[in-house]
């Protein structure tokens, strides 16, 4: 729960929300020069994608923290509280610092509307209090998590990060990034800058045609990290173990903590980028420091286990708000609980591929509860239910998200689920997990 000084700070961010969500880089150039231009202070290593982003900026943050080096990390959006978004060695941002940075952004950003300029989106407001923030507590890296894109997201005004990460691309937010894995992928390339390594695990393959050739186009060392193998040990929900040789570096017995195969490849990912970042001796990493840092790296929200060991049923909850997400959600479903009785939650935003996603939904299980995520972009609790039905399961629509949680622990305990699984918008993965935290 924020403090009443937090929620002022958090209430004036909300109003920069009128002006929507812009790409383009000219308001946010703007509002940091008026700031002195912290991210020119910092060591960036900047991730863009489409989906698994998060968790390959989770796992180098995680890595550096074990390592002994000061750290922030930048995400979006957040799932229960807002000060999520902007975190330090592992802390997030005190409610007394969102409130003073706040106010000083955001005189910045009045300042720019009396001489006539645009004023800045909500995004960019917090992307810029995270760079202020980062700067003024001496952090030694930045890990910044791209927000939409990545050519005109407020992240890219960083003009010499340490090294440029581009995982898996796949087909989201088409009304703004295009609607070909090319295009897609070109403004994700757009973080790309001259001379600044880049590591992707990217895997189809017009979408790498257009990575590389952005890499090489300015001049980049380029690395992808699709063909690197590994050798799977052990996989469970507790998460998995394996081996794997990067650049002739091996590593046996490696432990990561998120399940799926989808997050062994997300941490070989990571892996690549940091062990570049040190052989161009940007760091110093002790081995043990990646052993601790990849076991400790967890993301909330991403095929979270909710539930006690042991306790039945299952509880898990994961924002697969995509169509590549909830294929990655069936395979460590059908991995991890094969033949298990499972009731499925979902809510979802009207502007997704909803087709899409409900056809791997529903390839999981044929009992849902369609709910809605609070957010005024949501797909309605009734259209979604309609959707879920034409696909051959059987669905009831709750609108309240609190509803319709109380309602699954119910029918999961009477009608005797081995799981209930959580999946959709990751604004109802947030609400959800706070009811089940507080033991709604």
């Amino acid at each position: 729960m924020n403090s009443v000084k937090a929620n002022t700070a958090i209430d004036k961010i909300h109003e920069f929300q009128r002006f929507g969500s812009i790409l383009g880089l000219e308001r946010m150039n703007s509002l940091l020069k008026l700031l002195g231009n912290p991210q020119d202070d910092l060591k960036i290593i900047h991730v863009a994608g489409t989906n698994g982003k998060g968790s390959v900026c989770r796992y180098i943050y995680s890595v550096l923290q074990a390592a002994g080096y000061k750290t922030g990390l930048y995400t979006s959006p957040f799932l229960e509280v807002f000060n999520e978004r902007i975190e330090l060695d592992g802390r997030y941002i005190t409610d007394e610092d969102l409130a003073a940075y706040t106010d000083r952004v955001l005189d910045c950003a009045e300042k720019m509307v009396a001489r006539g300029e645009h004023s800045p989106t909500e995004f960019e407001v917090v992307t810029a209090i995270a760079f202020l923030y980062f700067k003024e507590k001496g952090c030694d890296y930045a890990v910044m998590e791209v927000g939409l894109g990545g050519r005109g997201d407020s992240t890219n005004v960083c003009r010499s990060p340490l090294i440029s990460v581009i995982t898996s691309i796949s087909y989201d937010h088409t009304d703004r990034l295009g609607n070909t894995l090319a295009e897609i992928a070109a403004e994700k390339a757009g973080i790309i800058k001259e001379g600044c390594p880049v590591v992707t695990s990217a895997e189809a393959e017009d979408a790498l045609k257009v990575i590389e050739d952005k890499a090489s186009e300015l001049g980049c060392m380029y690395f992808e990290t699709r063909h690197i193998p590994y050798t799977v040990k052990a996989q469970g929900l507790a998460g998995s173990t394996f081996d794997v040789n990067i650049q002739g570096v091996s590593f046996d017995n490696l432990e990561i903590s998120m399940p799926g195969e989808h997050q062994i490849k997300n941490a070989i990912c990571a892996l690549s980028a940091l062990n570049i970042l040190e052989e161009r001796g940007n760091v110093n990493l002790h081995r043990d420091a990646v052993y601790r840092g990849l076991k400790a790296a967890r993301q909330t929200g991403r095929f979270e286990v909710m539930s006690a060991k042991y306790e039945k049923p299952i509880v898990i909850i994961d924002g697969a708000h995509n169509p590549d997400g909830a294929s990655a959600l069936r395979k460590a479903v059908n991995e991890y609980l094969p033949g298990k009785k499972i009731l499925m939650v979902t809510g979802m935003l009207a502007d997704k591929d909803t087709e899409s996603i409900l056809r791997e939904f529903t390839s999981i299980t044929d009992t849902f509860i369609a709910t809605e995520p609070d957010n005024p972009r949501k797909l309605d609790a009734e259209s979604l239910k309609t959707e879920i039905q034409a696909l051959g399961a059987s669905c009831e629509s709750i609108y309240d998200c609190r509803a319709a949680v109380r309602e699954a622990s119910e029918k999961a305990a009477a009608e005797d689920f081995d799981a209930v699984l959580y999946a959709g918008s990751l604004y109802m993965i947030g609400a959800v997990r706070g009811l089940l935290r507080q033991g709604e």
